[in-house]
C-alpha cells in the first residue's frame, strides 16, 4: 500500500475485497422484536402486517423522528455493517411513506453516507406498501407516489434508485409499472422487490422494463427465470429473509445460476423479516440452503452486488484502478468464511486505501 512505511504484512492472512450489500433498509426507528415473538408464537409475516405490525409500523416511528435522530440510529448501524466488513450498500427509504417522510430518510441517507466511512447508495422505496390514511384509496397513493413523490425525490436529487414492493397485497404489476417507468422518466433507474412470497409476475416485469435487479424470487417460477435470462437483470437473492422469518423454501438459486443469470446476494436487512447485517453469514446461508458453491457465493456478495447497482468499475473486486475496499482475514481460505459461520476473524478492514477497523 504504497510506501513501506505504509505497508502491512499479510503473510498468513487471507485478503479479499469488502462486500457489497445490495439490498438493506436501514432508515427506521424502532426495533420490531415484539414480532420476532409473534412469530414464534406461530403468525406468518402476511398475519403480523394484517394485525397492524410489518411496514406500517415502521411507518410512525419514522414519521415522529427528526433527522438527527435518525442519522445516530443508521450511523450506528453502518458501524455494524463495516465490522462485519461490507464497505458498499444499497440504502432504501421507505418507512415514511409520505413526502416529507420520505425526503427526510433520503436526507438521512446522505448525511450519514457523508459523514462514515461506508459508501451509502441511495434508493427511493415510497412504493413499500400503502399507508394507512390510503388503504382504501390505492389508486390515489400510486398517483401520489407519482405525481409528487417521485418530482420532489429528484428535485432532492439523492436517489439513484426507485423500487417497487411487487406483491400480492401490496403494489400489483400493473401499478409497479407505472411507477418505475415514471421514476426512469424521471432518472431514476428501477429496481423491484420480486416474487417474495407468491409467483406474481414481478420477475417478468423487471425483464420487460430493463431493471437493475429484481430482489427475493423466493416464488420465482421456472419459467420465469428463463425469461428473465433473456434481459440483463441481476437476480437478486436475499435468504437471510427466509432464515428469519422461519421459511423452508428458499430462492431457487442453483436453477437462476444454471439459466446463466447473475446473482447477487445481500441482506435485506430491516427491522421486521431480516435483522441480519452479515454478508458472511448470508454466503453460509446461501451455500447450505440454495445450492451455491463457496466461490459462487463470494462472488454474488461482492462483485456481482456492485453489478446490481451499477458500480462494478469501481469496486466488488481487487484490481488496479478500483478502490481499495479490503478484508483482511485470519484465515486461509474462502471456504473458511461460511465455515466459521457467524464468529468471523477479521483482522483488519480497509476502505478507500485506509485501515478503518482493526480487531
Amino acid at each position: 500500500m504504497g510506501s513501506s512505511a505504509n505497508s502491512i504484512n499479510c503473510e498468513g492472512k487471507m485478503v479479499t475485497c469488502g462486500f457489497i450489500d445490495s439490498h438493506t433498509h436501514p432508515v427506521f426507528y424502532n426495533n420490531r422484536d415484539n414480532e420476532y415473538a409473534m412469530r414464534l408464537s406461530g403468525l406468518t409475516y402476511q398475519e403480523i402486517a394484517n394485525n397492524g405490525g410489518g411496514i406500517l409500523s415502521s411507518v410512525e416511528g419514522v414519521r415522529n423522528s427528526s433527522e438527527e435522530q435518525l442519522i445516530k440510529k443508521v450511523t450506528e448501524r453502518m458501524d455494524r455493517f463495516i465490522a462485519s466488513g461490507t464497505t458498499t450498500i444499497e440504502a432504501k427509504s421507505g418507512y415514511g411513506l409520505d413526502t416529507k417522510s420520505e425526503l427526510k430518510s433520503l436526507e438521512v441517507i446522505r448525511k450519514v453516507n457523508n459523514s462514515h466511512s461506508i459508501d451509502m447508495i441511495p434508493t427511493f422505496m415510497g412504493a413499500h406498501a400503502f399507508p394507512k390514511e390510503f388503504e382504501s384509496k390505492r389508486s390515489e397513493y400510486v398517483k401520489l407516489i407519482c405525481n409528487e413523490m417521485i418530482p420532489a425525490v429528484a428535485n432532492q436529487g439523492i436517489a439513484i434508485f426507485n423500487d417497487v414492493f411487487c406483491e400480492n397485497g401490496y403494489f400489483s404489476v400493473e401499478e409497479s409499472r407505472y411507477i418505475l417507468e415514471t421514476g426512469k422518466k424521471y432518472g431514476l433507474k428501477a429496481r423491484l422487490h420480486a416474487d417474495e412470497f407468491s409467483n406474481s409476475g414481478a420477475a417478468i416485469l423487471a425483464s420487460e422494463i430493463d431493471a437493475f435487479s429484481a430482489d427475493h424470487l423466493m416464488a420465482v417460477s421456472k419459467d420465469d427465470i428463463t425469461k428473465l435470462s433473456n434481459s440483463k437483470v441481476v437476480a437478486t437473492l436475499l435468504p437471510g429473509t427466509t432464515f428469519f422469518l422461519g421459511k423452508k423454501t428458499y430462492a431457487p438459486a442453483r436453477d437462476i445460476l444454471d439459466e446463466g443469470i447473475t446473482v447477487a446476494l445481500a441482506t435485506d436487512y430491516n427491522p421486521g423479516s431480516s435483522h441480519i447485517q452479515s454478508m458472511p453469514f448470508i454466503m453460509t446461508l446461501a451455500c447450505l440452503h440454495m445450492g451455491m458453491t463457496v466461490e459462487e457465493a463470494y462472488q454474488s456478495a461482492t462483485y456481482n452486488g456492485a453489478v446490481a447497482l451499477g458500480i462494478e468499475n469501481n469496486v466488488g473486486s481487487i484490481e488496479i484502478g478500483k478502490k481499495a475496499d479490503l478484508i483482511i482475514w485470519k484465515l486461509d481460505t474462502l471456504m473458511d468464511i461460511p465455515y466459521y459461520v457467524s464468529n468471523h476473524p477479521i483482522d483488519k478492514i480497509i476502505k478507500n486505501g485506509n485501515i478503518i477497523f482493526e480487531a
